[in-house]
């Protein structure tokens, strides 16, 4: 079953690289009081994820933590390691915060995993967004099949 507006976020553990390696990161803790704009992409240095998705959060930042935005985060099913250097390619450092689903539990969990396995990629989660407050989704967009549009940095700002 799909995660829905009202939901609160489930608890798994996101993994995120720091100055002393891999730290894991609780789902609970992570979100508690606070206003999360989380974003989820397929992977890491892919195409779209690479030259849109991930740039209009680092570029849009200043403006979503002006509307009460507290921390952006990007997740996708990759490994610590790969989400750290991919955020510091993308000069994310300080703007996104590169959350790690290795295993793809916070996909799976929400409901939103997809099959790329034609493309070699196995199990993934879909291209979304949604914004997260005090745990609870206040709004989310799930994009459609090789879309992007409602999972946008300029979308989500649209509904803050």
């Amino acid at each position: 079953m799909t995660i829905a507006k009202g939901d609160k976020i489930p608890a798994v553990t996101f993994v995120k690289m720091t100055e002393n390696g891999p730290e894991q990161v609780d789902s609970e803790s992570f979100f508690k009081g606070r206003k999360v704009a989380l974003f989820s992409v397929p992977g890491a240095f892919t195409p779209t994820c690479s030259a849109k998705h991930l740039p209009g959060f680092v570029e849009k930042a200043a403006e979503l933590k002006a509307k009460g935005v507290e921390e952006i985060a990007c997740t996708a099913v990759n490994d610590a390691f790969v989400m750290g250097a991919w955020g510091k390619s993308a000069n994310a450092d300080g703007s996104v915060t590169m959350l790690a689903d290795g295993n793809g539990a916070f996909a799976k969990a929400v409901g939103l995993e997809m099959d790329g396995s034609k493309f070699g990629m196995g199990t993934r989660g879909q291209r979304f967004s949604m914004i997260v407050n005090d745990g609870v989704v206040e709004e989310l967009n799930v994009e459609g099949p090789g879309e992007f549009k409602v999972s946008s940095a300029e979308h989500m700002l649209a509904q803050l």
